[in-house]
């Protein structure tokens, strides 16, 4: 059997169009299209439907399709196999991210990989704290980057870098005027934060329940450039860490103040699955992740941040 051909088999079953598959390998159509029927000669049938919207797999290509997929997996094992007894990191690691860690945490990372170790590819998929866990636990990604409370590291996780919290609002805003403000200004300000279940949100119910304060969750929502421009348009406040700020900035206008007395810190942390043995790939991602860390310490630390006008 040959690899090649097959994987565009199976290439083509998933995106349903030869010149999307043609586009993803840099070649034409007509040339995809002749690869898939000397294939089809050789499996004496046809695989594929034609249709007006591109293409669809036959009952013969629907029985083959799981056994292919089983075949190019264990195929692709045993070259990850090989390579990583000869030490040398190769395969997917999939990695789940909060948005605000996106850029350029991420992006500096894949760019080390590319450099360094160019047979180690990133699967990356955004989400929130809850939703990353579900994530870990259920083995749907090999490593997190995510926000952690506790001043300790708990099962295996790796702190990374500590970074402050922000009160932001639209510029102008006078609360936000100041480059810190006490924590019990916030007592019953408009927020806009993240919705529930969210340790985030535990961790500033239990702060708030402490100090006597009354937080004042006007809107939920998930997706930082909505809480971003909602405090851009004045009237409500969002409670945003030094990347999602920066980020935001190009954007929409902004200012905020760090939040102190007391000061509402968490950890960017790396956390690993508990399902099965990371493989050396995975562990060279962890190693890079902690150096870009270090070394970048001014970008994650929020130093350097512009946090009021």
């Amino acid at each position: 059997m040959n690899y090649a051909t097959w994987k565009l088999f199976i290439d083509a079953a998933d995106l349903g169009s030869l010149s999307k598959v043609a586009q993803s390998y840099g070649t034409s159509q007509p040339h995809v299209s002749r690869q898939l029927n000397e294939l089809e000669l050789e499996c004496g049938g046809r695989l594929f439907q034609r249709t007006g919207r591109g293409v669809v797999l036959t009952e013969l290509g629907q029985r083959v399709a799981p056994k292919v997929r089983a075949w190019l997996a264990s195929t692709e094992q045993l070259v990850n196999d090989i390579h990583t007894t000869a030490g040398k990191p190769i395969g997917t690691v999939r990695i789940g991210i909060l948005p605000s860690t996106a850029h350029p945490l991420v992006s500096t990372l894949y760019y080390r990989l590319k450099e360094r170790y160019p047979l180690v590819q990133l699967s990356v998929r955004e989400g929130q704290g809850a939703q990353l866990e579900n994530w870990l636990e259920s083995g749907h990604v090999d490593l997190a980057i995510l926000f952690r409370h506790s001043p300790v590291p708990k099962h295996g996780d790796i702190y990374l870098v500590e970074t402050a919290t922000y009160l932001v609002g639209a510029v102008g805003d006078k609360i936000t005027a100041n480059p810190t403000v006490q924590f019990s200004a916030l007592n019953n300000l408009p927020l806009v934060t993240f919705c529930r279940p969210n340790s985030w949100r535990d961790r500033l119910d239990q702060m708030a329940l402490e100090q006597g304060v009354t937080l004042n969750v006007a809107m939920e929502a998930d997706s930082l450039s909505l809480q971003t421009h909602i405090a851009a348009d004045g009237g409500m406040y969002a409670l945003l860490g030094p990347y999602a700020i920066t980020n935001a900035k190009s954007d929409c206008r902004l200012q905020a103040s760090k939040i102190i007395n007391p000061l509402v810190s968490r950890h960017i942390a790396l956390a690993m699955s508990r399902h099965g043995e990371l493989t050396l790939a995975c562990r060279t991602v962890m190693q890079l992740v902690r150096e870009i860390a270090h070394f970048g310490g001014s970008d994650t630390s929020g130093r350097g941040i512009e946090v009021s006008t």
